[in-house]
């Protein structure tokens, strides 16, 4: 299961290791869309990767720190460092790209 995370923990969470950053609100239909696709994901890369999800509507510092201003956006981190970035919903393939391009 994607874990959601708040601003106040979201540094320590992108600290160590592969992690996918969700940007999302719950009034997206291409959010909610994504969804089942990243708990997937979560489920077949199990410790190789961690997938998180930011509510931008209710951690907007976070969200405007990252520059995004379209949603979903996911931003993929390596040990703490930005590393790649996709705009809009993409299939379970889509997200294994991403990943495999930086492991």
């Amino acid at each position: 299961m994607v874990k959601e995370v708040a601003e106040q923990t979201f540094g320590e969470e992108t600290q160590n290791g592969t992690v996918l950053v969700d940007f999302w609100a719950p009034w997206c239909g291409p959010c909610r869309m994504v969804a089942p696709v990243l708990d997937e994901l979560q489920q077949e890369m199990g410790d190789k990767v961690k997938v998180i999800k930011v509510n931008v509507d209710e951690n907007p510092n976070v969200a405007q720190s990252h520059g995004v201003s379209g949603i979903p956006t996911m931003v993929l981190y390596k040990n703490g460092e930005v590393v790649d970035r996709l705009v809009g919903a993409g299939s379970i393939q889509t997200y294994r790209d991403l990943l495999n391009r930086h492991n």
